[in-house]
């Protein structure tokens, strides 16, 4: 008889911040659940090596939990190719934060096909299944979007701020004493990810401070909130 795993897939963006949140939801919910972890930072599927190990590792009838959708692609195009491909190749997929994309709810959907009677309402009904398949389809799609969208905007929102402050006759970066006041947590926040080595960018935490115009002890508070939470 073969054995079905259970595997959780963890991703983080470096290595500095904390991936213990996301396995303490996958064990909770699986508590068998065999672990794959990493830290990396962009989209392309390709080069997460330890998720490209877990891919050639899957076989018929197992299982992958992720967190959330993000942690499984934060691209829609190839999000919803490989949901699809694995999804056809017998594996399971769970995401803990959005269970209305699971591939046994996928699988639902596509079965919970009109029965046709044999006449000329068959045409009609084919019809109707086409639509539910497609829907269902869409639901996974706007997922993966959604979590593309989030990237997009938070360095949208980053780009915009910084540009706002150097209209305003700010320095932004690079120069002793400048600062950026910021009142707002969200933006703050943005920043930090924005240009902290710990995150995206380049800056120190002393460099960075100055950039936020933040106090020593509010930009640790903000930078231990996102470690936390990504």
């Amino acid at each position: 008889m073969t054995t079905q795993n259970i595997f959780g897939y963890c991703r983080v963006s470096t290595q500095s911040q904390s991936i213990t949140r996301q396995i303490r939801n996958i064990l909770e919910a699986y508590p068998m659940a065999i672990i794959y972890q990493e830290a990396y930072t962009g989209t392309k599927l390709y080069e997460r090596k330890e998720f490209n190990k877990l891919l050639k590792r899957v076989k018929n009838g197992d299982t992958i939990v992720f967190d959330s959708v993000s942690r499984m692609s934060r691209n829609a195009d190839d999000g919803i190719a490989l949901y699809l491909d694995l999804f056809y190749k017998g594996i399971n997929l769970v995401f803990l934060k959005e269970h209305h994309i699971d591939t046994e709810t996928y699988k639902s959907a596509l079965s919970n096909n009109l029965s046709l009677i044999g006449d000329d309402v068959d045409d009609i009904l084919k019809g109707i299944n086409s639509y539910l398949k497609k829907l269902a389809t869409k639901q996974i799609r706007l997922a993966f979007e959604q979590a593309e969208k989030e990237v997009k905007d938070l360095r949208k929102r980053t780009a915009e701020g910084i540009e706002t402050a150097r209209q305003n006759g700010k320095q932004i970066g690079g120069v002793k004493g400048a600062t950026l006041n910021i009142k707002k947590k969200a933006p703050a926040k943005e920043i930090i990810l924005k240009h902290s080595k710990d995150f995206y960018g380049t800056l120190s935490d002393s460099e960075v401070i100055k950039l936020t115009g933040l106090s020593r002890n509010t930009y640790y508070k903000y930078k231990k909130e996102l470690k936390l939470d990504t």
